[in-house]
């Protein structure tokens, strides 16, 4: 799934980079993702996809990140939802759970969608600001 997703947003002329991994061995996905989330929440990519077996844990992984909201996406319409309802910066997809035809129109939707505004801003600030009190713990 990631060499086809690599050459989907090579078509699209979209600037990218693998952190890895290449192994078909079981690896521990913490490694692996925060690194992504970290360059996004830095400002280095405006986005992040991540992928893993089911997604979840590494969706998990990626909310960890203060400034990122990841959205687990196994459609399109979730992945478009949530770039314009969520102003999601990271996608995860599962793998094991997503067809590699699905993954790419998740990511299409992912990338061409626009965060809305509007009534939606207020609660993506809600968000932020439970984001800011919990890590000043």
């Amino acid at each position: 799934m990631k060499a086809a997703l690599c050459q989907l947003l090579e078509g699209l002329d979209v600037e990218y980079r693998d952190f890895g991994t290449d192994s078909e061995e079981p690896v521990d996905y913490p490694d692996f993702i925060a690194p992504v989330a970290r360059a996004v929440a830095r400002g280095e990519f405006d986005y992040g996809i991540v992928l893993g077996g089911s997604g979840t844990g590494e969706a998990i992984v990626a909310n960890k990140i203060r400034g990122i909201r990841c959205v687990q996406a196994a459609n399109p319409v979730v992945a478009r939802l949530g770039r314009e309802h969520n102003d999601a910066n990271v996608i995860s997809i599962g793998a094991r759970v997503t067809n590699v035809e699905v993954a790419e129109a998740c990511v299409r939707e992912f990338l061409t969608a626009v965060f809305e505004d509007g009534r939606h801003r207020r609660r993506v600030a809600k968000i932020s600001a439970i984001e800011a009190q919990e890590s000043g713990r």
